[in-house]
């Protein structure tokens, strides 16, 4: 399957929110859309993070340009969004909410996407990528331990009753 990763078009924001929407609210052990109703209304309407400086919304789409998955990445923690101490993180950049389609998982699109945002960061020349991830998200979680992510427990935070666990890849000097 050929798999083209790039900046998502704005056309293409609502799939990806629908995309979003659908892994997680299907993911074992996640809040439902009834219990976090605010989280399901950003996925929904990813596009808006774009309004933020430094944010951008990046995809997967194959030969037909359909999404396939996407993912947020921040060149500045101070856009983040999430709890904790990640937003007050200097000379750092993040991503947020991957999600790749459950029709085409398998395909390393989650790697791929992740990849990208690495490269990005180190375009950037940051010091370290900052991730977050949940147990419920158990194979997303071993594939950045793989790509060379370390636990960092003082990005831990709460999300409600949801406990999200803090990951950084730090980049050589």
């Amino acid at each position: 399957m050929e798999i083209e990763i790039r900046n998502a078009d704005p056309e293409e924001w609502k799939r990806l929110g629908q995309i979003m929407v659908d892994v997680y609210s299907s993911l074992d052990g996640f809040p439902r859309q009834n219990e976090q109703p605010a989280y399901y209304q950003m996925l929904e309407n990813i596009g808006t993070l774009t309004k933020n400086p430094n944010t951008e919304i990046i995809v997967a789409v194959d030969s037909q340009k359909q999404v396939l998955g996407g993912v947020v990445y921040f060149s500045d923690m101070k856009y983040y969004g999430s709890g904790g101490t990640a937003t007050a993180e200097l000379n750092s950049a993040g991503f947020r909410l991957l999600a790749v389609d459950k029709a085409f998982r398998g395909n390393k699109i989650g790697k791929r996407l992740t990849q990208k945002c690495i490269e990005k960061a180190q375009q950037d020349h940051v010091e370290q990528l900052i991730i977050h991830s949940t147990k419920a998200m158990q194979t997303a979680w071993g594939m950045y331990e793989r790509m060379g992510f370390a636990r960092s427990k003082d990005l831990d935070f709460m999300q409600g009753q949801l406990p999200v666990f803090g990951f950084r890849m730090r980049f050589q000097k």
